[in-house]
């Protein structure tokens, strides 16, 4: 959890379907500039009377550069040191996981998934996304009738990476004009200049969002596989 209307969003919604001993929130926060969201989700955790553990990452992420940056080398890129958090997240998550023979919730919705916004192997790596069907402003009409507080709600959406970083910054719009764009695209199949006559916007602007689509889709689907024999393909529905 990481006190955003996401994960709370989907604490809720697992300590309201299973029994709330059963659920396991965990904080993973890694930089000072997340003390005040995880505040918030310890609290909305007792509220929610669901177990909640902290784990801070920073320690973890210091020596992790010092160790690589002497074999791999140095690096000074943001996407790499953030994508490098998320994957360490993914593995706090399933060592909880797995020591409780317990599933993941991943807390991803439908705006991300399409866009490609999420780590591959971090934050993308989880059992089941109950709100993976859901748009950004869907999850935020949903939060208030599973009891999110409006603090959470009108929370400025952001990974938590670095200071100051937001979703609307690293996406280049906000969630507001993205899923309308996306519901266009995907969900209703239309052209994106029929999109960007609906929405009053350049052409241009719908295109790159459906590249993006296109361009993440390695981020959904399993890893290819070379076939060198007429062997079926491996399943992938259970």
């Amino acid at each position: 959890m990481s006190g955003g209307i996401d994960s709370t969003v989907t604490a809720a919604v697992a300590a309201a379907a299973l029994d709330t001993e059963q659920v396991l929130a965990l904080g993973l926060p890694c930089h000072k500039t997340e003390d005040l969201n995880a505040i918030d989700t310890r609290t909305i955790a007792d509220g929610l009377g669901i177990e909640y553990q902290e784990i801070h990452l920073q320690g973890l992420l210091d020596l992790f550069t010092e160790l690589v940056k002497s074999t791999i080398g140095p690096t000074d890129d943001q996407v790499v040191s953030g994508n490098t958090i998320a994957r360490f997240r993914m593995v706090c998550a399933y060592y909880a996981a797995n020591t409780r023979s317990s599933l993941v919730l991943g807390t991803a919705n439908r705006s991300e998934l399409l866009l490609g916004y999420f780590t591959k192997y971090g934050d993308g790596g989880a059992d089941l996304y109950p709100l993976g069907d859901l748009y950004k402003t869907e999850v935020r009409a949903l939060a208030p009738y599973v009891g999110v507080p409006k603090r959470i709600i009108e929370k400025e959406p952001t990974a938590g990476f670095w200071a100051g970083q937001t979703d609307a910054e690293d996406l280049g719009a906000p969630y507001d004009l993205l899923d309308q764009i996306l519901l266009g695209l995907i969900d209703r199949g239309e052209s994106p200049e029929t999109v960007a006559d609906d929405l009053g916007i350049d052409v241009d602007v719908v295109k790159e969002y459906g590249q993006r689509c296109v361009s993440s889709a390695h981020k959904r689907t399993p890893p290819p596989t070379p076939r060198s024999t007429d062997r079926p393909s491996l399943p992938t529905s259970r």
